[in-house]
């Protein structure tokens, strides 16, 4: 390499000050545990994303979309079939009808949403409060926003939400709080009661929400999701985040959505414009055409119960002694009859020593608090799921 004049391109190392933005971020626990049981040929129960396809179907829709031209850039926002199509489907299901052209954007993702969101509206001083254990994506994001992360730990047992601790953890610097129904890593879901706490907690304030609701359509036993969505009180405010890589078993895919009132959206957009600017087209188009008939999304709970309750069933006799598990495709699990080894250490020989790999609950923690429970996924055919319990029954 060159420089224009001819003379060769210096680069030294030595002398520079590199000062990182996330100094105490290194590699994912998600990407280790999977690298692990890369190594190790063990089961992966660890990163949540299912080992079966998605609908052949639905890959075909990508397939004509690809051969009807749907190749070049689509709209920032998104295509505005899909756009309507996800309108429709809110106000089906929560009642609240977000305008197409000035409330949705479809993302690269449901994790670039968050980030995008974060990024529209902190800003350096500002606080934001989030619940602990809490998915790995968001302290990051508002540190990079330059905002301070304040955590609030849920219940110990059920992880409900601690409503007198979220209140008095917000100040007059308080900006957002994010807030995640069905709950990643525990599973635990909100009730009605928890949005009228939120009522009251949001009432004569200029609090901001971002609301995480990727696992919206994976809940059990009969309850109902409770989006934000579904009070006007907070959807005004909100920022509410989906993803149709947890909805339609296609995570490699990566993309999700937005919906917010129009002048959020209007700053989300901003954001979202010089981040990735539009997402691939051809699997709107598909994804547009897939929403029309509501029934490949109704039928989630059962499709996921069904294996929640495989899960369950196989470990009933092992040493593990499970926790609640109302939504999500994540099972928690105490081990401490097992061992008492520090959760990271005991993940890392479940993995090495028995081929399944799981996932340490004290890494969703900003100060690892050890509890002796692991999270496992079971968004796995029959057969790993068998061949799994297998191994964790003999334990």
């Amino acid at each position: 390499m060159s420089l224009a004049d001819g003379r060769p391109l210096q680069w030294k190392a030595e002398g520079m000050n590199i000062s990182s933005k996330l100094p105490e971020i290194g590699t994912t626990i998600f990407t280790v545990m999977s690298r692990l049981a890369e190594e190790s040929g063990a089961i992966n129960l660890g990163q949540g994303f299912p080992d079966f396809d998605c609908d052949p179907a639905l890959q075909a829709l990508v397939t004509d979309a690809m051969r009807d031209g749907h190749n070049q850039y689509a709209p920032l926002a998104g295509i505005a079939s899909l756009r309507t199509a996800i309108s429709s489907k809110n106000a089906r299901l929560y009642g609240w009808r977000y305008d197409p052209e000035t409330d949705i954007t479809v993302t690269a993702g449901a994790t670039q949403a968050l980030m995008t969101a974060v990024l529209a509206v902190v800003r350096p001083g500002d606080e934001v409060i989030v619940l602990e254990p809490v998915y790995d994506s968001y302290v990051p994001a508002i540190r990079l926003a330059g905002g301070t992360p304040v955590p609030v730990r849920l219940r110990e047992g059920d992880y409900g939400t601690p409503w007198d601790k979220v209140r008095a953890a917000r100040t007059p610097r308080t900006r957002l709080l994010i807030v995640n129904s069905p709950h990643n890593p525990s599973g635990a879901i909100w009730s009605a009661q928890d949005l009228d706490a939120l009522e009251v907690l949001v009432q004569d304030t200029d609090l901001l929400l971002l609301s995480d609701e990727v696992y919206e359509h994976i809940v059990f036993d009969g309850a109902a999701h409770q989006s934000l969505s579904r009070r006007p009180a907070l959807a005004e405010r909100a920022f509410v985040v989906s993803s149709f890589g947890k909805t339609f078993h296609a995570t490699g895919w990566k993309i999700g959505y937005c919906c917010a009132p129009a002048a959020l959206t209007a700053e989300f957009r901003k954001v979202h414009q010089f981040t990735v600017f539009a997402v691939s087209a051809p699997m709107q188009y598909a994804l547009a055409a897939w929403l029309e008939d509501p029934a490949r999304y109704e039928s989630l709970p059962s499709f996921y119960q069904a294996k929640r309750d495989r899960f369950r069933a196989g470990l009933a006799a092992s040493r593990f002694r499970l926790l609640p598990c109302p939504g999500t495709f994540f099972q928690l699990a105490d081990y401490s009859a097992i061992s008492q080894e520090s959760e990271e250490a005991f993940a890392r020989r479940l993995t090495t020593a028995h081929g399944v790999a799981a996932i340490p609950v004290s890494a969703f923690y900003a100060q690892a608090l050890e509890r002796r429970v692991v999270r496992f996924c079971f968004a796995k055919k029959d057969q790993t799921l068998d061949e799994a319990l297998d191994r964790l029954t003999r334990i």
